[in-house]
């Protein structure tokens, strides 16, 4: 996108959710393309039938000029949006070394079982996605995780073992990330 003057402009993060639809992405980014916003680091997915956006954007003209730039395009598309300001810490983020991939029934408290042993042991969490497969009878529930083993790898072992023993499936893959 267009560089953007770091002396005055603020950091924000711009929260979009509607109705999956083509063209969310193109017509938003193109939106903010035309208002001189810079896009920083973004997250898109669909959730069920639903789009949902999270960007990081710099603008120099402000928040109010901000949401304006954007809502003839959010209203065409029926989208919500909210932004908020924040700072950017752009480059100073934790690279994940460990990936877990949990499968268990469909069952209320899943998520705080698994992330609570993983916290417990040591885990930060730096990107969690979930999705629920099998049959509306034999719901299953699917979860991989990202993160970063503050106290290494052998107590997250230990937690995803005993998560084992619970019936939850689970895969434990340690991340070599080599950075040049």
């Amino acid at each position: 996108m267009n560089p953007v003057s770091s002396v005055s402009s603020q950091w924000y993060m711009l929260t979009v959710i509607g109705n999956d639809q083509p063209g969310i992405v193109a017509r938003l980014t193109a939106a903010l393309f035309q208002a001189g916003v810079n896009l920083g680091e973004t997250s898109m997915i669909r959730l069920g039938g639903n789009f949902t956006i999270m960007m990081m954007v710099q603008s120099n003209n402000g928040m109010d000029k901000l949401q304006s730039a954007i809502a003839d395009t959010a209203e065409s598309l029926s989208l919500r949006v909210h932004i908020d300001p924040i700072e950017a810490h752009l480059h100073s983020h934790l690279m994940p070394d460990v990936e877990i991939t949990v499968y268990g029934a469909d069952r209320a408290g899943i998520v705080a079982e698994v992330t609570g042993a993983l916290f417990d042991a040591g885990l930060n969490i730096l990107d969690l996605n979930s999705d629920v497969a099998g049959t509306e009878a034999k719901p299953v529930y699917i979860m991989i995780i990202e993160g970063h083993a503050t106290r290494g790898m052998e107590p997250l072992e230990q937690a995803l073992s005993k998560l084992k023993n619970r019936g939850i499936e689970v895969t434990f893959t340690p991340i070599d990330t080599l950075m040049g």
